[in-house]
């Protein structure tokens, strides 16, 4: 027995030391004191003694009520660090005596956000002297919570025009820049120029043998371009109807296109998880934007940094540095695949959308702006007008408008399909708004192009707002 009792505290103290590392990472968790050196904490509280509340002690009342209680100043300069740590020592045996008070004080009653308000406001707490408010023009304010501002009120879309004539899923659209026609790419491989005031057919270009996933009009030169599964980039001379440039690199199927509004540059994406750079005029790759690691579903350009943006179905959204040829950052807050993105034609930023998320950013940077919430579908399109109206189409043939500014839905419907259609034709896979915002053109598994318009008859008392404040959506 006595050699049982003569191990005993060596066996203590060599628990001790080496559970000190698990008390200091895991006993606050377990409501045990942090295993802290003594010495560090004296020295610690004793510093901050000396630096924080020596300006207090200058206060003219608090220096009245020392004076009244006691002779001696508490900082003086002629005190020793060995007075000065006994009185810290003094404090650390008070704080850890009180310690138990207060934590027991916290399970039977937490603080209200009211009593917060009250110490910040009256300063005095059961007439304790230690919470007097600081003096006048330092007072603390508690911080307001976000209010989100009311919508704009947007008129609500109506259906005008349904053309057909394509033999398969419309998937792609570009609108002439003088407003005049537009032109829509089809899985039937083949291109058609429709006149946008009458809706008639004016036009049908053949030369790919896959689908055509993508098109553009130049605003500078009289040209299309169109890219499609099969790999291909085509340069339409529109004066002649011809092709007159091919441009070959890509590995796979071409799924977007994008020129950029200032240069020379056309942008291609696709399959190969790869975005090309393009001239024009040469045919030469200028570069070849790698880094994603699944199919890149949409391209964009824009005159300013990030010149180039991508949406990939890897989940991400990179922004390019065009001179360098090089990411300038990566969006990892999708969750699925980025099948669609959309630049707002007067502000510097855009949108993306994936599976049941719509998220707006802030270029050029990439700042998370907002959320849309509400479409909870696979978002296959996104489009935007100069008048803050944004719009969002869904395979299953959901549509949603929204503000811009606040990310409300004002309205929420669904596409009509043309009768002898399946119900499983209802998806839409294109949209884009013509020149002037006005007209709104969408492109459907139904294989018909819809144009839809503003109600000219709608007024805000007609069609109020409906709009309910939710403490969920959040400005970053």
């Amino acid at each position: 027995m006595a050699d049982t009792k003569e191990l005993s505290n060596p066996e203590t103290s060599l628990f001790d030391n080496s559970s000190e590392r698990a008390k200091i990472i895991f006993g606050e968790s377990y409501g045990l004191e942090p295993a802290f050196c003594k010495n560090s904490k004296r020295i610690k509280i004793a510093s901050k003694i000396n630096s924080e509340y020596k300006t207090a002690y200058k206060s003219l009342n608090f220096k009245e009520k020392i004076e009244n209680t006691t002779t001696k100043p508490i900082f003086s300069s002629a005190s020793t660090t060995d007075d000065l740590f006994k009185d810290t020592d003094k404090i650390i045996n008070t704080l850890n005596g009180k310690q138990s008070k207060v934590s027991k004080r916290k399970a039977d009653k937490p603080t209200t956000t009211s009593e917060g308000q009250l110490i910040l406001r009256n300063g005095n707490v059961q007439n304790n002297p230690y919470f007097d408010a600081p003096p006048a023009g330092q007072q603390l304010v508690r911080k307001r919570n976000y209010e989100p501002p009311k919508p704009e009120w947007h008129a609500p879309w109506k259906l005008i025009k349904v053309l057909s004539g394509h033999m398969g899923w419309v998937r792609s659209l570009s609108v002439d820049p003088g407003n005049k026609w537009f032109a829509s790419g089809s899985v039937d491989r083949t291109i058609k120029i429709w006149d946008l005031a009458s809706g008639s057919l004016r036009l049908t270009l053949t030369g790919h043998i896959s689908p055509v996933r993508g098109l553009e009009v130049s605003p500078r030169h009289p040209y299309l371009f169109s890219c499609g599964e099969d790999k291909m980039v085509k340069c339409w001379d529109l004066e002649q109807n011809k092709v007159i440039r091919h441009y070959h690199g890509h590995l796979s199927g071409i799924y977007s296109l994008s020129l950029h509004p200032v240069l020379d540059l056309l942008v291609t994406a696709g399959r190969d998880a790869t975005a090309r750079v393009w001239d024009i005029r040469t045919k030469q790759a200028v570069h070849v934007l790698s880094g994603h690691k699944s199919t890149i579903a949409s391209v964009k350009c824009q005159e300013a940094d990030p010149q180039v943006i991508t949406g990939s179905m890897d989940s991400t959204i990179r922004l390019w540095d065009l001179a360098a040829g090089k990411t300038m950052a990566t969006l990892t807050h999708h969750k699925k695949s980025v099948r669609a993105l959309a630049l707002h034609p007067t502000e510097f930023g855009f949108i993306s959308g994936s599976a049941g998320s719509i998220k707006q950013w802030r270029c050029p940077k990439g700042d998370l702006v907002q959320n849309f919430a509400g479409h909870n579908s696979i978002v296959n399109t996104l489009s935007v007008n100069s008048d803050n109206v944004v719009f969002s189409g869904a395979d299953n043939g959901t549509m949603r408008f929204w503000d811009w500014k606040t990310g409300h839905c004002f309205q929420d419907t669904e596409t009509q399909i043309v009768p002898g259609s399946l119900d499983s034709e209802a998806g839409i896979f294109a949209s884009t708004f013509d020149k002037t915002g006005l007209r709104l053109i969408t492109g459907e598994a139904d294989k018909s192009i819809k144009i839809y318009k503003e109600d000219e008859n709608a007024t805000p008392e007609s069609h109020p707002i409906v709009w309910k404040p939710s403490l969920k959506q959040n400005k970053y």
